[in-house]
């Protein structure tokens, strides 16, 4: 069948054309398998990708709706313009396929996610839960800092950073920090450089919740100055 897919804005320059034609061997597909189709023939469009909704019939539609060719289909952008969100503040599960997405690139040979996980036992202590804050607008505005630092060392460095807010349990995720570069040396680097710079200057806050108490955990890599400069490697 032939799937047609309606484009908007930011997504018509991307494609070349305001209407996607999609040719699938099934008479009927779900959206992931949709997304997952229009990703393999376009991977160049996968940040942008991961970052749109579908909308069926008039209707955002979720994963596992089915479109078939007599369907009104079309690929929602964001309505803020287009662009994918590198960088996220999060209270819901972070997804960590669809954070690395954002990073993928034809041109690029390495790419790693690093995934920051609630740790049980710390020195002989059992930790609970973790619970975290933020200065949400400033928060965002640090982590896109860091981004535009880290291509300013590896120029061509992509990088993408979601952090989760609230409780996180043990063994779940608090951060997914996506790299890929042309070269695996700078990758390893870059992300290595992420993570230490968003504990240095990102305003996101860590309670330690205990089986006999809590505590705010400030920084614990020495004395905190955020206007410090970042070392050179």
């Amino acid at each position: 069948m032939n799937l047609r897919i309606q484009l908007f804005a930011g997504l018509v320059e991307l494609f070349g054309t305001s209407v996607l034609h999609i040719q699938i061997e099934q008479d009927a597909v779900s959206i992931k398998q949709l997304r997952e189709r229009i990703a393999e023939d376009y991977p160049a469009a996968v940040p942008q990708l991961s970052s749109s909704f579908f909308a069926k019939n008039q209707a955002y539609a979720g994963d596992e709706d089915i479109v078939t060719s007599a369907d009104e289909i079309a690929l929602i952008p964001p309505v803020s313009g287009g662009q994918p969100s590198f960088y996220e503040i999060t209270h819901t599960t972070i997804d960590a396929q669809q954070v690395a997405a954002k990073v993928n690139h034809p041109n690029h040979g390495a790419s790693l996610v690093f995934m920051g996980t609630t740790r049980e036992m710390t020195h002989g202590q059992r930790t609970v839960l973790l619970e975290y804050e933020a200065y949400v607008p400033m928060a965002i505005k640090t982590m896109e800092a860091i981004g535009q630092e880290i291509d300013d060392r590896w120029p061509g460095t992509l990088c993408a950073i979601t952090h989760r807010l609230g409780k996180v349990a043990i063994a779940e995720t608090s951060v997914v920090i996506a790299v890929s570069s042309p070269h695996r040396a700078d990758c390893y680097e870059a992300s290595r450089y992420a993570i230490e710079r968003l504990k240095q200057i990102v305003p996101i806050w860590k309670k330690e919740i205990w089986e006999d108490g809590s505590e705010w955990k400030g920084s614990q890599t020495g004395p905190w100055n955020p206007l410090q400069a970042p070392t050179e490697e």
